[in-house]
């Protein structure tokens, strides 16, 4: 058997492997015993499994109890509103966002329309554990559909922007949505903003074109499409539309590291407030709150340790370098939307062109990659190498994260060392001033846990 992931990136594994019908019916009546009986959203990505799993989901939450409002295949922000729209006592995302196409899961959201934290999340696995309390035939739930939730996302976003002057620019843009959750909602979108729309890969027809994560390495067919087109931009998302990933106007991705990055200049530049992002976030964001006077936090990796930190802290702007945009003025919640009206926003008010704005970023190079390193075997490792670089500036909030001013070889960069949320492997983010800084880091660590 393969395995399951469970943490606060909710209920990942392999359907018809770890994810099994008695797994749908254990999450079912725990959630619903959860929101103890109140109204559910569901909604999922576009994956072959996800109608069937919906199904077997929301009957499960029906017969518990449960009132349940189907939304269909839509972004996982487009559900975080909807809870928070509807006054819904919970909601269940059905996508397992970047992992490839024959994974599945559950992403599970509180009434505040962002994700169960750490507490909640362990208090949830421990109520999977127990018997499923179901309704008699006369006080089970009720199945409703609701088509409205694409119009409220995409008020939301226009309502942060000036929509007119994007509009004025009539930009040519390429949308690779990976037959995802994105492919409709973003052209409608586009759309409203008078842009001209080149859709590549916005079917939603159960495949994926690509390699679900919007890197670089998966997007040559949208580079590609860029260049052809003569395009302004190109914009990538994940399945789930909550991430995104950028194509300049001459065809070359510029790092999803440099989407939160982007955004935080575009805001601050009109109104300071404090950033946070994750540990693993490149260091231009950091930068860039500098330069803005803008107090700066790092949280643990993961989208509602991020969320919790921003709220506690009142934050303008705040993501995660995989390029999860969080705007707190649109949604507390990655938002590939959000993120896509900002970069347009900043392109129309600055006159300038996407390579353009980029270059006027701080430049860093960032490596990331994972080794198969059981846990037992990582533990021992990270407690050596934390001996042996005591002498940086070291973070034990999330796994490592060496942040290097003694070492001769690596100062000025830094090392991001984890167990993955997400997958069942060990993560190793480093990221420095050129190729050859950053790949001496990497590969100083990827031959120690390799």
């Amino acid at each position: 058997m393969g395995t399951l992931m469970k943490s606060v990136s909710g209920i990942r594994g392999v359907v018809g492997d770890t994810l099994t019908p008695e797994l749908i019916v254990k999450v079912g009546a725990a959630f619903a015993r959860w929101c103890k009986g109140g109204p559910v959203v569901v909604g999922r990505d576009g994956r072959p499994t996800g109608a069937t799993i919906a199904d077997a989901l929301e009957s499960t939450l029906v017969l518990a109890g449960c009132d349940v409002i189907d939304i269909g295949i839509v972004p996982t922000p487009t559900v975080q509103l909807m809870v928070e729209e509807l006054g819904a006592r919970g909601g269940v995302i059905i996508s397992a966002s970047h992992n490839p196409i024959e994974w599945n899961a559950f992403k599970l959201v509180g009434p505040s329309g962002s994700f169960l934290n750490a507490k909640e999340i362990a208090k949830f696995f421990s109520m999977m554990e127990e018997p499923a309390a179901w309704k008699r035939w006369n006080r089970t739930g009720a199945m409703m559909h609701n088509d409205e939730a694409a119009d409220l996302h995409i008020a939301r976003v226009l309502k942060v922007v000036n929509a007119a002057r994007i509009r004025k620019k009539k930009f040519r843009v390429v949308l690779d949505s990976v037959n995802g959750a994105g492919s409709l909602i973003t052209q409608r979108l586009l759309g409203e903003l008078g842009c001209t729309v080149v859709p590549l890969y916005c079917e939603i027809n159960g495949t994926f074109p690509r390699a679900a994560e919007p890197l670089a390495q998966n997007l040559g067919a949208l580079a590609a499409r860029v260049k052809r087109e003569k395009a302004d931009v190109g914009f990538a998302q994940d399945p789930d539309a909550d991430r995104l990933a950028i194509v300049n106007e001459k065809g070359a991705p510029i790092g999803e590291e440099y989407t939160i990055a982007l955004a935080a200049e575009h805001l601050l530049s009109k109104q300071s407030g404090r950033v946070v992002v994750n540990l693993s976030t490149t260091k231009a964001v950091e930068d860039v709150a500098r330069a803005h006077g803008a107090p700066f936090a790092r949280a643990k990796v993961g989208e509602i340790n991020v969320v919790e930190e921003m709220r506690r802290r009142g934050a303008r702007i705040g993501g995660e370098g995989n390029g999860g945009v969080i705007s707190p003025e649109v949604h507390l919640g990655r938002d590939s939307l959000a993120g896509i009206v900002y970069v347009l926003e900043m392109m129309a008010e600055r006159g300038a062109t996407v390579s353009e704005l980029v270059s006027s970023l701080p430049q860093y190079v960032m490596k990331k990659g994972k080794v198969a390193c059981p846990a037992e075997k990582s533990a021992g490792l990270v407690k050596r190498v934390r001996k042996e670089f005591a002498a940086e500036r070291i973070s034990e909030l999330d796994g490592l994260r060496i942040d290097f001013r003694a070492n001769p070889e690596f100062r000025g960069g830094w090392v991001h060392l984890r167990s993955s949320n997400t997958e069942p492997v060990f993560r190793i983010i480093a990221e420095g001033r050129d190729e050859k800084h950053v790949s001496a880091i990497y590969r100083y660590f990827e031959k120690l846990f390799a």
